[in-house]
C-alpha cells in the first residue's frame, strides 16, 4: 500500500502541470453548473414577479402618477379664435363649456376675444378634463376668476383688480442712428416714442432736420403694479428735442379746456396737419415730376414717399373722418381722411390697417391708422402720403399751416405755475432726489 502511494505521488510530481490543469477544469465545470442552476432560478423568480398581478398594479400606479393630475394652461388667443373653440381644443366637456360661457357672458362679449389675450385655466385630467379654475382678463388691470366648489360642483366668481401706482420717468440721450433706435436703447416704451415723434411732427421733418449727435430729453408717466411691473404708459409731460444746440421744449398742460402740449411761451404745438405722419422714415421721393420706378416713364408724382421698415406705424396727420379704407389698385391698401372742408390726406401701400380702422370712423391727430408695407405698385416698403387742398393735390413739405392757440389770461398763469413745477420735478429726477 505504501508503495502504491509512493508511486502515485511520483506520477503527480512528474506531471504536476497536467494535474493542476485537470483540477482547474473540474472546478470550472462545477462552477458553471452551479451558476446555470442559480440563473434559471433567478430568471424564473423574475418572470413570476413580472406576471404577479399586484406588482403590475403597483407599476401602473407609479407611472400614472408621473403624469400630473392637474394641467395648468396659459392660452394665448390667436386671430379668429372663439372661447368655445379654445376650451373644446383642450377636450373640456361641452356642458362644462356652456356653464362657463353662461357665467362670463353676463358681463363680457366672449364672441370678440382680443388677439394676444391670455386665458389661464386648470383642468383635472383624472375627472374628464373638467375645469377647476379659470382666469379671464377683462382689461389689463381687471380679471374674473372662476373656482370650482368641490362639494357643490358650482363655480364661484371673484373679480381680481390690480392696483397701479403712477411713476414719473426721465430719460435723455443722443441720436446716433435714428430717434427710434436711440430711444429704444434707453428702454423707452414704443408707445412713448411714437407720442414723442407725434408732438414734434408738427414742426420737425425727421428726415431733414435731425442730425447725428442731436439730443433729446423726455419725461413721461408709467403705471406699475406693486411688484414694479409696467402695465401701461401715460402722458408725456415734458419733451425737449435739441437740434444743433437749439432747444425745443414742450410742456403738458392738463386743464380740460386747453389740454395739450405747449412751448415755454404758452403756444400750442398743435396745427391743422402734421408735417410728417411717420417716425424714423427717410424721404425717398418728393413731390414733382419723376421717372416712375415700375411704369418706366416720366410722370407727375403728386405725393411724398417716406421709406421705412415694414410694420412702422403710420399716424393720422390731423383730426378727421375716414372716407376710404380699402384696396386702391396701384396704391395697395390705402386710407383717405377728410379733415375739414379744405383738407384731406391719403396714405398708400400699407401692409395692413390698424385695429378698428374702417370707413366712417373718426380719428384723432397722431392716432395710428396703419402700418408701412409694399402693397400695390411698389418696389419696396414705404408710405406714399398725399395732402389735398380744395380738391387739388399739393406738396405737403411746403405747406404753410397756421400756428396753434396761445394761452392767455388765467390759463396762462396756471400754465406758468405748471411749467415751473415740471422743471423742478425734472431737476429732482436728474439729481436722483425723487
Amino acid at each position: 500500500m505504501k508503495n502504491k502511494l509512493t508511486k502515485v505521488r511520483s506520477i503527480i510530481k512528474k506531471n504536476l502541470e497536467l494535474t493542476f490543469l485537470l483540477i482547474l477544469l473540474i472546478a470550472t465545470i462545477v462552477s458553471v453548473r452551479v451558476y446555470n442552476v442559480n440563473k434559471n432560478v433567478i430568471n424564473q423568480n423574475y418572470i413570476n414577479l413580472i406576471n404577479n398581478t399586484y406588482f403590475q398594479k403597483g407599476i401602473k400606479h407609479i407611472f400614472d402618477n408621473l403624469n400630473p393630475k392637474f394641467a395648468n394652461i396659459n392660452h394665448k388667443v390667436s386671430k379668429g379664435e372663439t372661447f368655445n373653440k379654445i376650451l373644446n381644443n383642450y377636450e373640456v366637456p361641452k356642458d362644462e363649456i356652456q356653464k362657463i360661457i353662461k357665467i362670463l357672458s353676463k358681463e363680457n362679449k366672449l364672441s370678440k376675444l382680443k388677439t394676444g389675450q391670455i386665458i389661464q385655466f386648470t383642468i383635472d385630467r383624472s375627472n374628464n378634463n373638467k375645469i377647476t379654475s379659470l382666469i379671464f382678463p377683462i382689461t389689463r388691470t381687471k380679471k374674473i376668476k372662476l373656482t370650482r366648489n368641490l362639494i357643490s360642483e358650482k363655480f364661484e366668481k371673484k373679480q381680481i383688480v390690480t392696483n397701479l401706482n403712477k411713476k414719473i420717468i426721465f430719460k435723455e440721450g443722443k441720436i446716433l442712428k435714428s430717434l427710434y433706435q436711440s430711444a429704444t436703447d434707453l428702454e423707452i416704451k414704443p408707445s412713448v416714442i411714437v407720442e414723442f415723434a407725434r408732438l414734434y411732427g408738427f414742426q420737425v421733418d425727421f428726415q431733414r432736420d435731425l442730425r447725428k449727435g442731436d439730443n433729446f430729453q423726455i419725461m413721461y408717466e408709467v403705471f406699475e403694479d406693486d411688484e414694479g411691473k409696467i402695465f401701461e404708459t401715460g402722458n408725456v409731460i415734458f419733451a425737449n428735442l435739441i437740434l444743433r444746440n437749439q432747444i425745443n421744449t414742450l410742456y403738458y398742460f392738463d386743464k380740460k379746456s386747453s389740454r395739450g402740449h405747449y412751448d415755454r411761451s404758452g403756444k400750442s404745438i398743435k396745427k391743422a396737419l402734421m408735417k410728417t405722419p411717420i417716425n424714423g422714415a427717410r424721404l425717398s421721393s418728393s413731390f414733382g415730376m419723376r421717372k416712375h420706378p415700375i411704369d418706366g416713364y416720366n410722370k407727375m408724382h403728386r405725393g411724398t414717399d417716406f421709406a421705412a421698415p415694414e410694420g412702422t406705424p403710420i399716424m393720422a396727420s390731423g383730426d378727421g373722418i375716414i372716407i376710404r379704407a380699402k384696396w386702391c389698385g396701384g396704391g395697395g391698401n390705402c386710407i383717405k381722411i377728410k379733415h375739414n372742408s379744405t383738407y384731406s390726406t391719403v396714405y398708400a401701400h400699407m401692409s395692413k390697417f390698424a385695429i378698428g380702422i374702417k370707413k366712417g370712423v373718426r380719428v384723432k391727430q397722431g392716432q395710428v391708422i396703419g402700418y408701412v408695407g409694399s402693397t400695390g405698385k411698389s418696389t419696396g416698403p414705404h408710405l406714399h402720403y398725399e395732402v389735398i387742398k380744395n380738391g387739388k393735390k399739393i406738396n405737403s413739405q411746403t405747406l404753410k399751416l397756421p400756428s396753434g392757440k396761445i394761452l392767455t389770461g388765467k390759463d396762462r398763469k396756471l400754465f406758468e405755475i405748471n411749467r415751473i413745477k415740471i422743471d423742478v420735478l425734472k431737476s429732482e429726477l436728474i439729481l436722483g432726489i425723487k
